[in-house]
């Protein structure tokens, strides 16, 4: 063990980067418990300054937390991500626009495919992402493209907060959230992790019921559309059916009209071939009394004629 003028034993270098490698891959609310775990380790096995560095380190919001596992859980990908990120940042700096258009076509999809490997991830562990958290991780993705600080510190594995893009990539350094403590920086107490925690935890919380909010929102609005959608399905039906009702009311009138046509010229038919027969008949009426009365005659004239014989 190397020991310091002051007589208090250095740290050991390599124990201590594990411990903070698996420290910034633990689910941000097991985070406390575990460097504490981890800080006390170190001291027990003497490595006071080991015990100094995890105490500390400080607990990653969720994007960043998902964006540490990314690059653990994902090595090869990772490594080609930071590489395309050189590539993009010479393009640039060369003027070369056809390598600029090719990668940044590049870019993009390689960025949605990562934030999409983040977020099964994160869920993998336990913690779903949400809409802004996914949108922070996609955002500190572009910015280790853009900026090669940015990629030296996403390298690290470490990140506190989510990294934001410079606005003329890539002329201008991320603007970040995770600043860089001094090294001076004393330690913070338990008390402090606890309180900032619950703080974190509180808007965390109030993030994730805002979002199921707007969730439910959209459901209900997406349920009442659908409502109105089947209300005015049900109006349409209802109206097709009055207006084949109604088709078929006056074809039935059309029908019964002419058929009431039909049976007034069929009636006046009858009426004038009642008449006919009727005047038929009185002819044949007028031909047997004329008939008659003639036979009536004849006899007569008959019986008159006979008379005078004898």
């Amino acid at each position: 063990m190397i020991v310091r003028r002051d007589g208090e034993p250095d740290g050991d270098g390599g124990a201590v980067d594990s411990a903070l490698d698996e420290l910034y891959v633990t689910p941000p609310p097991a985070f406390v418990s575990r460097r504490e775990s981890l800080a006390t380790e170190a001291k027990g096995a003497g490595r006071v300054a080991d015990a100094r560095r995890i105490r500390a380190a400080r607990r990653p919001s969720l994007a960043a937390w998902a964006a540490n596992l990314l690059l653990r859980s994902r090595p090869e990908e990772s490594r080609a991500f930071l590489d395309l990120g050189q590539a993009l940042r010479d393009a640039y700096r060369s003027l070369d626009a056809d390598g600029v258009k090719e990668l940044s076509e590049q870019r993009r999809s390689v960025v949605a495919a990562l934030s999409r490997q983040a977020a099964e991830l994160a869920a993998e562990a336990g913690h779903r992402l949400s809409d802004p958290v996914l949108r922070e991780v996609e955002a500190t993705l572009r910015a280790v493209l853009a900026d090669e600080d940015a990629a030296g510190r996403w390298a690290t594995g470490r990140l506190e907060s989510a990294l934001t893009p410079p606005s003329d990539f890539p002329g201008t350094t991320a603007v970040r959230t995770d600043r860089p403590r001094s090294p001076a920086a004393p330690p913070r107490t338990s008390t402090q992790d606890e309180v900032a925690e619950r703080r974190r935890q509180r808007q965390e919380r109030l993030a994730q019921e805002k979002q199921e909010k707007l969730a439910r929102q959209k459901q209900e609005k997406l349920a009442r559309q659908e409502q109105e959608k089947l209300a005015q399905r049900q109006r349409e039906k209802l109206a097709q059916e009055k207006r084949e009702r109604l088709g078929r009311a006056r074809e039935a009138a059309r029908a019964a009209d002419q058929r009431l046509r039909q049976a007034r010229d069929d009636l006046r038919r009858a009426e004038r071939q009642q008449r006919a027969a009727e005047k038929q008949r009185e002819e044949a009426a007028d031909a047997v009394s004329r008939a008659e009365r003639e036979a009536r005659e004849a006899a007569s004239e008959v019986k008159r004629l006979s008379g005078r014989g004898t």
